[in-house]
């Protein structure tokens, strides 16, 4: 399935849990299932902004955007961070104010059913989302993966919460709830911000992958050829690498080419996803970055 049949699912079971949360909240008058619901809303919200940007990271490269449009699923993430910090407000100024004005809740089992339905629901959609985007290295997918899994530890916290409204009578339990579920949440939304962020700042490979990348530079290696100047990045579920490949000037130009061409595949047969850039320099001849000159 893909990404973006995913994230429609994920779109789907927002709505749902929307339905389940709101209708706890409604029946019980409880200002910790009111934060539940609140979050699902972002969920919605932040699913369907994915689904987006998903959708344009999938554009092929044009005029305008040679490299592709790959990045787009950062600015995903970052939107749903920011939807969270909204959210974690709106919880806080419904909590102060239950807390201040405490009142009585009703039917907190049937409430606390549906929360439960719900946060199953929740469960298990994440964990599939999860194991998607780490085999695609979706941002995407993967901040709303995370955000769901946040949903569901927050429904566990809320529900444990009632129980202790229920058995102990202390009715300010059910706001100070509330409030911590607001501070989880503002937790995970600095995460996706900090992390989209990263990302746009063409972050380099993870080191896994840097060791399969040098295993084959190693065996490529030979007395008559070397890599040097080896510069990685990622761009969504792209990868790319950028590198330089001395190598005898007596050599022709198509067997220079045959070589470069034989190392650009074997990169990106061991590295899925990689886009491979080989600049071919005779042996005796350096590449000079940082000129002195540079103003950069």
């Amino acid at each position: 399935m893909q990404v973006s049949s995913y994230l429609k699912v994920s779109i789907a079971v927002a709505v749902a849990t929307i339905v389940l949360k709101t209708g706890a909240w409604w029946v019980s008058d409880s200002v910790s299932l009111l934060s539940d619901a609140l979050e699902s809303l972002v969920n919605l919200a932040g699913a369907m902004f994915a689904l987006m940007m998903v959708t344009i990271a999938a554009r092929p490269p044009d005029d305008d955007h040679p490299y592709g449009h790959h990045k787009a699923e950062y600015f995903s993430s970052g939107f749903e961070g920011v939807l969270i910090f909204a959210a974690a407000l709106a919880i806080v100024w419904a909590a102060v104010h239950r807390l201040l004005a405490p009142g009585p809740l009703s039917a907190v089992g049937l409430g606390i059913v549906l929360s439960v339905v719900s946060s199953a629901m929740n469960g298990v959609l994440a964990w599939t989302m999860l194991r998607k985007a780490k085999v695609v290295r979706s941002m995407a997918l993967e901040a709303d993966a995370r955000h769901l899994y946040t949903d569901v530890w927050t429904s566990v916290g809320v529900v444990l919460g009632l129980f202790g409204v229920l058995a102990t009578g202390w009715l300010w339990l059910d706001p100070v709830i509330a409030i911590l579920v607001a501070l989880n949440i503002l937790r995970e939304g600095a995460l996706l911000v900090w992390r989209s962020a990263d990302g746009l700042m063409d972050q380099a490979l993870e080191p896994a992958v840097l060791a399969d990348i040098e295993k084959v530079l190693e065996d490529f290696r030979h007395q008559t050829i070397r890599f040097d100047h080896v510069v990685t990045r990622s761009a969504g579920q792209r990868r790319f690498i950028d590198l330089h490949m001395h190598m005898p000037a007596a050599w022709s130009l198509g067997r220079a080419a045959a070589v470069r061409a034989a190392v650009e595949q074997a990169l990106m047969s061991a590295v899925p996803g990689l886009r491979a850039s080989i600049q071919l320099l005779p042996m005796d001849v350096e590449a000079h970055f940082d000129d002195a000159k540079d103003p950069l």
